[in-house]
Order: C-alpha cells, then sequence, then structure tokens
C-alpha cells in the first residue's frame, strides 16, 4: 500500500496565508494534507503533475442560497465551476428550517419571490423530510455532495415557525415567543449552526427584496431589541457568527445599530454588501473607512464586497429587483397575466411614469432609463433592439414608459432586459480590498438564476481583478478568497494549505483562467421540471479537490461526491470562535 493516496507535483504553491509562494509537492491521505515539501511520486496511488500551475486552498463562499439547489445539485453548480469547495447556506434570514408541514409552499412562495428560486423546480425538487433545524442538518448531511456546505440558522423561518406567517407579518413577537426562538436558536447552534442571519431593509425604498405578495420580508421591519435578543444567544455562547444585510432609510443609524449589535454579542459580524457605484464614490469609501474603525476599536465587522460587474439580464416575467419602487412593485407581482393587467391600467402607468421622471435611482440596477432591449422576439420590434429605454421613447416620440410597457406586453413579458453594471470604474473598484476586513462574494449562488451569474466571482477576482487588472497580488488574492472567510467564520480547519489541513485544493493555469462565456450567460434547462437559468463555465482549473477527491478536471465532473456537511463551519467538531 502507497504511503499516500495522492501527490500534488511540483506546482507553485499559494497556501493561503500571505506568505510567498514558492514550488513544492503535496502529499494528501485519507482527504487530509499529510506532508508538504519535496516528495517522492512513488509514494502515491495517484500523482497530479502541477508543474507549471498554481496550487491553492479552494475558495469558502459565504454568501450563497443553494439552500433548495442543494436537494437536486450535488455540485451547487456554479460554485463548484469556479473552484469554490465550500459553501455557506441559509443567508439573509432565509431559508426552509425550522418548517411546519403545512407551510411548506408558503416558505417556497417567499423564496420564489425574495430570491427567486423558480417555485415549479422547488416543489418537484425539493425532500421536505425534516421539520425542526436540527432535522434540516441531518438532512444535508444525508444529501449527496461534491462539495462542502454548512448553514447559518436563518431568523425568518424561525419567526414564522413560532408566530405563524400572518402573525409574524402583522405584530412582533411576545416575550414569551421571543424566548421560544432563542430556545430554539440554542439547539440549531448546538446542532451545528454557524450562527443566525437576517435581512433588514425597512419598508421604504431599500426593501428591494420581499416576500411573494409585495410586502416585506418578516425580519425587515424587526426591532433593534428582537435583533439584540439573538445576538445574546451568540454572546453567551462564545460560538456563532452574525451575517446582516441591513440599509434602511438613515444608514448612519444602521452603522450605529450594527456596532452595537457586534459589540454586545462578542460575534464576528458580517455585513453585506459592500459594493461600488461609479457616480457615487463616497458612498464605499464611507462603509470601508467604518469598517476599518470599528476594527481598530474592537468591534469585529467585516464586509461581503461584490467584486464582480453587477449587470443583470430579466424578464419583466421574473423581475423582483425593482420592489423599492411601489410603482414598480405594483406592476411585478403575480403571474404572467396579472402583471400585463396592472402595467396597462392607466393609473399604474401614470405612477411608472412619474416614477420614472422624478422617483429616486432604484437601488439594484440603475435607473429603467439606461435598461436595454437585449433580445426582442416580434419582427416589428427588431429596430429597437440593443436600444436603452430612453432610446425606446425617442424613437416614437412617446414616454418611455409608454413605449416601453406596449412592447413588453406585446410579447407576453419574454422581451430580455439588460441593466448595464454601474460598478466597473477601475479607479473605484481596486478600492475594495483596500480595507483588511473585505472578502470578495456576495454570489448569491442559487438565487435570481434568471438575472445573474455572480456565482463566477472567484475565477473574476483572480483573471480580472488581480492578474489582468493588477489591483492585488495572487498572494493576498487567496487569502481573500479562503483563510479570509473561513477567519471571519470562526473556524479555523479550511482556507489554508498546511498539513492536518483537509485537502481542498484547486490547481488551476493562471495565464488561461477565464469565464466562459465571457461577456454573456448561457441559459440551460437543468433545474428540476426543466427549468431554465443562466449560467457561465470556467476555464484553466487543471483540477478541483473537496476532502482529497477530484470532483472536476479540466471543467469535466468526475462524479466524486466527497463533499461534508461542516456543522459549526468545521469537519472537526464544534469548536470555539476565534478572535477576529
Amino acid at each position: 500500500m502507497a504511503k499516500y493516496d495522492t501527490i500534488i507535483k511540483g506546482g507553485t504553491i499559494f497556501d493561503g496565508t500571505r506568505g510567498p509562494r514558492y514550488e513544492g509537492d503535496i502529499a494528501i491521505k485519507d482527504g487530509m494534507i499529510a506532508e508538504i515539501g519535496k516528495l517522492n511520486p512513488d509514494d502515491a496511488d495517484k500523482v497530479l503533475d502541477a508543474a507549471g500551475l498554481h496550487v491553492a486552498p479552494g475558495f469558502i463562499d459565504l454568501h450563497t442560497h443553494y439552500d433548495a439547489q442543494v436537494n437536486w445539485d450535488p455540485y451547487l453548480t456554479m460554485a463548484s465551476w469556479h473552484g469554490v469547495t465550500s459553501v455557506l447556506i441559509g443567508n439573509c434570514g432565509f431559508g426552509f428550517a425550522p418548517c411546519r408541514p403545512e407551510d411548506q409552499d408558503q416558505y417556497m412562495l417567499s423564496m420564489s419571490r425574495v430570491e427567486a428560486i423558480p417555485f415549479d423546480s422547488m416543489k418537484l425538487g425539493m425532500k421536505w423530510n425534516w421539520e425542526t433545524f436540527p432535522q434540516w442538518l441531518d438532512t444535508l448531511e444525508s444529501l449527496p455532495k461534491g462539495i462542502n456546505v454548512m448553514s447559518y440558522m436563518p431568523l425568518s423561518p424561525l419567526m414564522i415557525y413560532v408566530m405563524g406567517y400572518k402573525e409574524a407579518k402583522t405584530r412582533h413577537p411576545t416575550q414569551d415567543e421571543l424566548a421560544r426562538m432563542c430556545q430554539l436558536m440554542e439547539e440549531a447552534l448546538d446542532a451545528g449552526a454557524v450562527g443566525w442571519s437576517a435581512q433588514r431593509l425597512g419598508d421604504g425604498f431599500t426593501s428591494v427584496q420581499r416576500d411573494f405578495d409585495g410586502t416585506p420580508m418578516v425580519t425587515d421591519v424587526m426591532t433593534d431589541e428582537e435583533c439584540l435578543a439573538f445576538g445574546e444567544v451568540l454572546r453567551k455562547r462564545g460560538r456563532g457568527f452574525i451575517q446582516l444585510t441591513q440599509a434602511k432609510d438613515d444608514f448612519s443609524a444602521d452603522m450605529q445599530f450594527m456596532e452595537q449589535l457586534a459589540e454586545y454579542s462578542g460575534a464576528n459580524l458580517l455585513f453585506n454588501a459592500v459594493q461600488v457605484n461609479d457616480r457615487y464614490p463616497h458612498q464605499h469609501r464611507r462603509i470601508l473607512k467604518w469598517i476599518d474603525e470599528c476594527q481598530s476599536r474592537g468591534i469585529r465587522i467585516w464586509g461581503q464586497a461584490i467584486t464582480t460587474p453587477n449587470e443583470s439580464r430579466f424578464t419583466w416575467a421574473d423581475y423582483n429587483l425593482l420592489d423599492g419602487s411601489e410603482a414598480w412593485r405594483d406592476v411585478t407581482v403575480g403571474s404572467i397575466a396579472e402583471r400585463k393587467a396592472a402595467m396597462q391600467k392607466p393609473e399604474y402607468l401614470e405612477a411608472l411614469r412619474h416614477d420614472y421622471d422624478h422617483g429616486r435611482t432604484p437601488f439594484v440596477g440603475g435607473h429603467v432609463g439606461t435598461y436595454t432591449l437585449d433580445e426582442v422576439f416580434l419582427p416589428e420590434h427588431k429596430q429597437y433592439e440593443g436600444k436603452t429605454v430612453a432610446e425606446l421613447g425617442e424613437m416614437q416620440g412617446r414616454h418611455p414608459i409608454d413605449a416601453l410597457v406596449e412592447l413588453v406586453c406585446k410579447e407576453d413579458l419574454k422581451t430580455i432586459m439588460f441593466t448595464p453594471p454601474f460598478n466597473i470604474r477601475e479607479d473605484l473598484q481596486g478600492d475594495l480590498m483596500s480595507s483588511e476586513y473585505t472578502i470578495p462574494g456576495v454570489s448569491d449562488g442559487g438565487a435570481h438564476t434568471k438575472f445573474i451569474t455572480i456565482g463566477r466571482y472567484p475565477t473574476d477576482f483572480l483573471a480580472n481583478y488581480t492578474r489582468d487588472l493588477g489591483y492585488i497580488s495572487l498572494e493576498e488574492a487567496h487569502y481573500r478568497l479562503s483563510a479570509q472567510p473561513a477567519r471571519c467564520a470562526g473556524f479555523d480547519d479550511r482556507g489554508t494549505l498546511e498539513v492536518g489541513m483537509p485537502a481542498d485544493i484547486v490547481v488551476y493555469d493562471y495565464e488561461n483562467l477565464a469565464i466562459t462565456p465571457k461577456d454573456k450567460p448561457v441559459v440551460v434547462n437543468d433545474f428540476p421540471g426543466g427549468e431554465w437559468r443562466y449560467v457561465q463555465y470556467a476555464e484553466g482549473y487543471r483540477w478541483i479537490l473537496v476532502n482529497g477527491e477530484v470532483t472536476f478536471k479540466d471543467g469535466e465532473c468526475t462524479g466524486a461526491l466527497a463533499g461534508q456537511l461542516l456543522r459549526h463551519g468545521s469537519g472537526k467538531g464544534a469548536g470555539q470562535r476565534k478572535a477576529g
């Protein structure tokens, strides 16, 4: 019997610690890194020749919504195509546990709106063999996985489980109900949750992700006191961290509260999200400065940064990311027939015109006038293909909203729209890693699958942000993609290439690393029921290993199912929260 299962031979190693790169070999035994150095290839059953290639720790994605997709896709694509070896689900306070059997459809309806996961695919593909959160983790453990998975306790299902859906939407919990929620939170953390998550976007302009009926999500309007009660659970345990998406109408007050929550809980708080707005650079610079100041005072707030261009493609049959506008929210709720009918009502048309002329620029996507008619389907509309909504109005000599609504309704809302990215100024994008405490990501993997493909972010970060634009070194890039998210999440057995660590490893051709197709996603029909989604693949990854097994070779899946449920974020047990 050979001494090792696998040796990765002769690669340039980036160990994720920020230390300098070096050439060497990595030996793997029983899924763990057994030795690093100059090794004899005869000592292994298998040798992967990495000469001329880069060898680095697998990437850790702390912001995904694969909660549904994990039921039918063991590799959680697109994540695994792009070198991600561990993902965290249950973000933004959304998920499927705990859930009473009679509420299953309600949960799926909510997720079909707030995260735009196709309802029919969830209905066909989800196992629903759990009710409590510990049972949910047991299900995750039993599912075949080609990638490691860990989970927050999301607050929205927790509140609904205790109060009931209607009650949770119309009032705040009693003290007894809040105590019950905290008890269930304790049980979830005992079972292996890494912490808890919430979205708090209020009921105003910034509440851009809403429930299926257009109302705020339960956590959007939760009180500070409720949030602090959940923070106290983490404080008492000395374990777990918080993911918070918070952006209500007064960001100064938001920052003050997040500082209070992080300080009170003693936990790392991962704020979502930091991104460039090309027209308003003061926004991201203010947040970065705030994060650094918090850390300097011992308040452990981290920022999850959107480093990938934030364009989107969508149809009005599915789009929900204008929910911050009451006018658009009124006409983008319901079925295609209901949306078309609402769009054409005189009072709604007038509201849309007023919003176009006088409303605030939408929080996501930019002004509607900049949206492009990316693909039209009726012959009489071909002359408008590639034109913006503003140009469409000019060509027809009409208000752009009138022209847009008439065109898309004639096409049964199948017209494909494109929102151009507004975070691509090179002099600004490089700012995002200027803070020691920003983590690239916010892939939203598994969500908004008919709008975006940000799951490509690790490949984009290495190929564009690092190689082509030179914002940071490769040593720093691999720290940010792997070790830093592990550090923020409070676990220490992933994210670096060191002896005794699980062998989550990517081996790639740096010069030929690329996203494909580069400029435009493709449609695949691989969700349950033949439902479609947008995807972009990766080129240049020679091997991707999860717990020592090759899951992808040159972009082709090997069929290996070596992924694990990482209870408490760790393959070694509960662990204790480490100082940030």
